[in-house]
């Protein structure tokens, strides 16, 4: 099998030309290609009137070697690299396991997922802990939440099989360097659970809340087939850490409901808002670390605007969906802002996880046929600067911030909201314009200034100007603003060893995911579950955790 890179053909092109394009490239007559596959298609829109697809494509070629001989100074053809999964143990051959003795997985979100499934499939018999609930009921309690204002602080947006990426854009595109093609494994098996064939292919893949729901269901059904436990609405509230010579050593997890689960290898994927199990870690001992996060507003602006930015006449194409964008601007008081999370034809939502509070994010169905596009406009902190002195300091600048939104809001879990120009003029807003926020319950307006520190108003009363020379029509009056976006990543790093994925002090203890500092996204959080599932398989290998 080859793989060509760089083929290049019209939008519009028809089905022969691409068949056509690789007899052309490779200069063989048609008998000789026995067939091809998409691997990647990806587009250039740089000149809107004449948007390009460029495919890389593995092709079946009569005569392989000799084709690559004779093309050997063809940068963009090579053999196709092997992006199967291949697992690091089997549970029937592992020399020191104890068959007795289960892992542990603390969370259900797309990192706790994929280590369940890797663990399972290699027969381990993973026990997996959600402190919510299975995701239909935990869509039921959600969507109460929006149309009622009735929050359940264990279940909700946050909390819940499928984790925060459930109520979200669904997008499965990741920017980490990924050798052993784990995000290959991470794609291929939602297909297997039913995402549609295409997010093998499309260079921005993404799937949509209802489709998630399904194959997140679907996934704990194999998980469950190949010896794997669930069980949900069980909070570990303790883990029993042994203080040994060399240091921490795990021994088992304590539930809310006071079971406890005796286990040497637990893999920590709580999420990123899981602020109490935070506390109860840095309590025992585990090492955490306060790391940088954003703060921000959720932007709303009407998608047929973007995609005529984007794609000029080919606005509307079906191949090119609805139109993302991605912004960066460098503010003059040595801050960053930058579009986080960006949500085409969606709906900003309520993704609030404790009473009294009020937090936005974006989410999309698989359409993305929703009037209005989303995004978050973010600046970012850092410790050393903006909540120094402790490990757990961010948690409570995040706390400080979203309970000032629930009062600006009217203490109804509405969100403060205002227009665009209003914000950038420093005048409150009193009416919406041509754009209608999508956030539910609703949006108060009022003066968003109010909430944020100084230095986040300035640079982002900078950004937003600054943007509309990127997408033309972005500085638009009414756009409308939708506070406040403060959870974009996790406001701590639990700390761990590059070569066994531990706890820096403590072993048997496996953090992952984006909670622990390690992740940003669904494809990233997946993949990071299946590292840190081999690890954990691989120190189940030796009979003990590693040093």
């Amino acid at each position: 099998m080859l793989r060509i890179n760089e083929v290049k053909l019209p939008l519009n092109h028809t089905e022969p030309e691409l068949p056509a394009a690789i007899l052309a490239r490779l200069g063989i007559p048609a008998a000789d290609l026995r067939g091809y596959t998409v691997f990647k298609r990806s587009y250039d829109a740089r000149k809107k009137s004449a948007i390009v697809l460029i495919y890389a494509i593995d092709v079946d070629v009569a005569n392989e070697a000799a084709v690559l001989a004779r093309l050997k100074h063809d940068i963009h053809l090579m053999p196709a690299p092997d992006t199967s999964y291949k697992f690091v143990a089997n549970g029937q051959q592992l020399a020191g396991h104890d068959g007795n003795e289960r892992p542990v997985v603390i969370g259900t979100g797309p990192c706790g997922l994929f280590a369940a499934l890797i663990l399972a499939q290699m027969g381990l018999r993973p026990i997996i802990l959600e402190r919510g609930k299975q995701v239909r009921d935990r869509t039921v309690d959600t969507f109460g939440f929006w149309r009622k204002r009735k929050l359940n602080p264990e279940s909700n947006v946050q909390f819940g099989e499928g984790g925060a990426g459930t109520f979200s854009d669904g997008k499965l595109y990741s920017q980490i360097k990924d050798p052993k093609h784990y995000g290959r494994k991470v794609l291929t098996e939602f297909v297997k659970a039913g995402a549609p064939e295409e997010i093998l292919y499309v260079s921005k893949p993404h799937i949509g809340t209802f489709r998630l729901v399904k194959m997140v269901e679907e996934m704990r059904a194999t998980v469950e087939a190949l010896g794997g436990e669930y069980r949900f609405e069980s909070k570990v509230v303790d883990i029993d850490i042994e203080q040994t010579p060399e240091g921490g050593q795990v021994r088992g997890v304590t539930l809310e409901n006071g079971d406890k689960i005796a286990t040497r290898h637990v893999v920590l994927a709580i999420g990123h808002s899981a602020r109490d199990t935070f506390q109860m870690l840095y309590e025992r001992g585990v090492y955490i670390e306060a790391k940088p996060f954003s703060i921000g507003f959720r932007v709303e602006h009407p998608q047929s605007l973007i995609d005529q930015c984007r794609f000029g006449p080919n606005a509307g194409h079906p191949i090119l969906g609805a139109a993302d964008y991605k912004l960066v601007y460098h503010a003059s008081n040595g801050r960053a802002v930058y579009s986080f999370c960006m949500c085409p034809g969606g709906t900003v939502v309520a993704a609030a996880s404790e009473p009294g509070r009020v937090v936005t994010n974006g989410m999309s169905q698989y359409s993305r046929n929703e009037r209005n596009a989303n995004s978050a406009i973010v600046v970012s902190i850092s410790p050393e600067v903006d909540y120094p002195g402790h490990p757990l300091a961010g948690v409570e600048f995040q706390r400080r911030l979203e309970e000032k939104a629930f009062e600006l809001g009217g203490g109804t879990y509405n969100a403060p909201g205002q227009l665009m120009g209003d914000f950038v003029a420093g005048r409150a807003s009193t009416e919406f314009g041509s754009v209608i926020p999508s956030y539910k319950p609703g949006v108060h307006l009022t003066d968003l200034a109010t909430i944020l520190p100084e230095f986040a108003v300035t640079a982002l009363r900078e950004a937003f100007p600054a943007f509309d020379k990127q997408i033309k029509g972005y500085f638009k009056h009414d756009a409308v603003l939708t506070g406040l976006e403060t959870r974009t990543s996790s406001p701590i790093r639990i700390k761990r060893r590059d070569d066994t994925l531990q706890s820096l002090n403590t072993r048997g203890l496996f953090p992952a995911g984006e909670g622990a500092g390690y992740a940003g996204g669904i494809l990233s959080a997946g993949v990071d579950g299946i590292k840190v599932a081999e690890a954990v398989a691989l120190s189940m290998a030796a009979g003990q955790p590693a040093a």
